[in-house]
């Protein structure tokens, strides 16, 4: 006999799928990254989706090892496992000069884990996974900047948005001044303004000095250190 699931329940299953993946999801759309809470609410919501489908919405089937037709109730959820991959490869993306969107592709990836656990009904295992992660993507995330900052070579990627047509070069001074390497750079021209990828390497000067002396700069309307 499969066991059945109401309709409070199901509801109950969904709502605590998005919330812990909307939570998750709002994480990334504040630092606007390539999916945010629309995007993880959804996954979230889906992956619990497919979990209750899998496991509870057979019970007018007649399944019978004897007759030959057998039910495995993780086998719909299982390629949520193998679905989420592609999902999050569309996340990861060649930004200028460097490779963005793999954390946030594990995100999608722990999203849909979430979900699956909520679907399941394993509210403990969900909430807690949904703590881990929002404290890797954030407080972790600066603590282990400043710790490894101190370790390897100040390498860090800068971001400038100038105003349309002016040129990278304008740049060149205030960060030379400040001793700041410029390793390689990129422009990106958009409708209104012009956007500069740079790598740099940051020996003794400090980012926030370094964004003081560029936004003195008329034609530079934002910075932006990728960290």
């Amino acid at each position: 006999m499969l066991p059945e699931l109401s309709w409070l329940d199901v509801l109950a299953r969904l709502v605590v799928a998005g919330v812990l993946a909307g939570a998750i999801g709002t994480e990334r759309e504040i630092r606007e990254r390539e999916a945010g809470l629309r995007t993880h609410l959804l996954v979230g919501v889906g992956a619990a989706l497919f979990t209750i489908v899998s496991a509870y919405a057979w019970t007018d089937f007649n399944f019978s090892s004897r007759d030959g037709v057998t039910y495995d109730p993780t086998r719909i959820a299982a390629q949520i496992v193998t679905g989420i991959g592609f999902l999050g490869a569309g996340a990861i993306i060649r930004h200028g000069l460097s490779v963005r969107g793999l954390t946030t592709a594990a995100s999608l990836w722990v999203v849909a884990a979430i979900g699956m656990a909520a679907g399941a009904g394993y509210y403990s295992g969900a909430i807690i996974a949904t703590v881990v992660v929002l404290v890797s993507l954030w407080p972790l995330r600066i603590i282990a900047y400043r710790i490894f900052e101190r370790i390897r070579p100040g390498e860090l990627r800068l971001e400038v948005e100038l105003r349309s047509n002016e040129s990278p070069s304008v740049l060149l001074e205030p960060l030379e001044s400040r001793g700041v390497e410029v390793r390689a750079f990129e422009v990106e021209d958009a409708r209104d303004r012009r956007r500069v990828a740079l790598e740099v390497r940051v020996e003794q000067a400090r980012p926030e000095s370094v964004t003081a002396d560029l936004m003195r700069l008329e034609p530079v309307l934002a910075v932006r250190w990728d960290t």
